[in-house]
């Protein structure tokens, strides 16, 4: 999947996260489970954001929260974050992602 990465965000990521745009692509290439919807009101997108956590090749843990192409972004994927997830959102993934 060739997902679209703003600068803005890029920077966001490694300046707060510590999260490399490789390292995102590498989540998407190990992803084992389904993707989740973000159903927070403050989250709301179109099409509805949607996430995933998977481990970079180096076995790190990273939530990754996107925008998949549809209605509302026909220009594919964007990347609207990742960072390192806590346990609520690993226990969440773990109940409903598999």
């Amino acid at each position: 999947m060739q997902i679209k990465i703003h600068p803005g965000i890029l920077e966001k990521l490694l300046q707060k996260h510590g999260v490399s745009e490789k390292e995102v692509h590498e989540c998407f290439l190990n992803r084992d489970g389904h993707y989740l919807k973000d159903t927070r009101e403050k989250n709301q997108t179109l099409p509805p954001t949607l996430w995933f956590i998977a481990e970079t090749n180096s076995g790190r843990k990273l939530k990754i929260c996107f925008v998949p192409r549809g209605p509302g972004n026909p220009s594919g994927p964007v990347l609207k974050t990742a960072y390192e997830p806590n346990r609520v959102e690993e226990d969440i993934y773990q109940k409903h992602g598999y």
